[in-house]
């Protein structure tokens, strides 16, 4: 059964849609946050970095920084156009995941959504159809490649939708409508919708109605009687929640990648219209070629790993299982699961450092250290937390401090509750060092969250 769906084909003309609207849509990201300014601000500005565990060598270099994000976008327009496609989708997904991997603090569920995409597209022949390299190399070009080369792109953008669908199913969201209750009364000055922003009902209904959407939507799209009116959700959900919150590029990239599951005559018919306006180097071919899905060593090897990928993509947001307390307060595998805007923490964090021999005390000011924005973000992440104190051990201990003891008092409020106290302040953080292990440092909540 399972060799028999690997034999099946399709036209190339939805992967090679798929190919230049992500190509399109990073190189114009790119552009959009070199714009803003937030090169200079998130990496080269701050003296400090927060870097993920295991890669702390993944770091800002300066203004050459600039270079990384130059080599993404380069890459991001030869991926669009079919240019050196395996090299290019490379390039792409190296230097875009060292962007994101440079500072934890502007991490984005939808950063890691591209990072898995760019992965997986390496893999893929998204070069056979509409590219500049099918149009130089007659022996890669084919009008029909198997299945399941679409299939794992609609997957993924499946998992995205579902998962954060589940991690709704908790009492804070569905029952006391937090945290939309906190944020949506801050769009109240929008026209039209504004004045019911206020309304407690409203809260309610957008909560509920996200959570039916999130587990639904992926259903509506792979139906060809309720796609249309499926997309159509899907392009006002996003251009709601690209109004009301401020989440960059994320419901563009949503909207342009459920158009995957429409049926390739459509991909056609916009990759034909492209062609009449733009070069003939990338005009369409139909040669009626397929690719044909082969079965030796390497094949069976590429699958087999892809397959586990994939796995690891269906079994990794769940693992917070394996750590204790409540997962919105410690946030131990909180990360890289779609845990789409289910939290709202607030939070302060005073560092002490002490001499371990004269035990004199020095009240740290954070923003002698850490921008605004870190700063806010450290106060209620733990191994943000932890790393800072590790960074403070260090920086006074070269000012002379006598092997330095850190330690914090921080609360945190978390959904509207009042605040906690959120760290052990007795706990030397010099001493913890950061691991997969549960940090018994994070005191208990004082509450109850049910769900997933």
């Amino acid at each position: 059964m399972i060799h028999n769906y690997f034999k099946q084909y399709t036209s190339a003309a939805t992967l090679a849609f798929y190919r230049l609207a992500f190509g399109l849509m990073m190189l114009l990201s790119l552009i959009r946050f070199a714009s803003y300014g937030w090169i200079q601000k998130f990496y080269i500005t701050p003296n400090f970095h927060f870097t993920y565990y295991g890669f702390e060598w993944v770091k800002p270099i300066g203004n050459y920084t600039y270079f990384i994000f130059i080599i993404a976008g380069i890459s991001a327009l030869f991926v669009a156009i079919g240019y050196k496609y395996k090299w290019s989708i490379l390039a792409f997904f190296l230097s875009f995941t060292y962007i994101e991997l440079m500072d934890k603090t502007t991490y984005l569920n939808h950063y890691y959504f591209i990072t898995i995409i760019s992965f997986v597209l390496l893999f893929l022949p998204a070069n056979c159809y509409f590219s500049v390299d099918a149009y130089k190399n007659e022996k890669i070009r084919f009008e029909k490649i198997p299945t399941w080369n679409i299939d794992i792109l609609k997957l993924l953008l499946a998992i995205v939708y579902f998962y954060a669908g589940l991690a709704k199913l908790n009492s804070d969201w569905l029952i006391s409508a937090m945290p939309l209750k906190i944020w949506l009364p801050n769009n109240s000055n929008l026209p039209f919708l504004g004045s019911l922003l206020n309304q407690n009902w409203v809260h309610y209904a957008f909560s509920w109605t996200g959570a039916i959407y999130d587990l639904g939507i992926v259903f509506l799209l792979l139906y060809k009687r309720t796609r249309l009116f499926g997309f159509i959700l899907v392009v006002v959900f996003h251009i709601l929640t690209k109004i009301l919150f401020p989440i960059g590029v994320f419901p563009y990239v949503m909207i342009i990648s459920s158009l995957i599951f429409f049926s390739p005559d459509l991909h056609k018919k916009i990759l034909n219209s492209i062609s009449k306006v733009g070069s003939s180097s990338i005009a369409i071919y139909e040669n009626g070629k397929e690719k044909i899905q082969e079965f030796n060593f390497l094949a069976k090897a590429k699958l087999t790993f892809i397959g586990c990928f994939v796995f690891l993509q269906l079994l990794f947001p769940f693992r917070y299982f394996c750590y204790p307390n409540e997962l919105f307060w410690t946030e131990e595998g909180f990360r890289f699961s779609w845990r789409v805007m289910l939290i709202e923490k607030a939070g302060y964090a005073t560092f002490t450092v002490r001499d371990a021999i004269t035990k004199k005390e020095i009240i740290v000011n954070n923003s002698h250290f850490l921008t605004t924005f870190q700063e806010k973000q450290m106060a209620f992440q733990p191994d943000f937390i932890l790393e800072y104190a590790h960074y403070l051990h260090n920086y006074y201990q070269q000012q002379g401090i006598n092997n330095p003891e850190v330690y914090v008092e921080s609360y945190v409020a978390l959904n509207g509750r009042l605040s906690q106290k959120y760290i052990d302040s007795k706990i030397n953080l010099a001493n913890e060092n950061e691991s997969f292990k549960h940090k018994t440092w994070i005191l208990p909540f004082n509450d109850n969250i049910k769900g997933f």
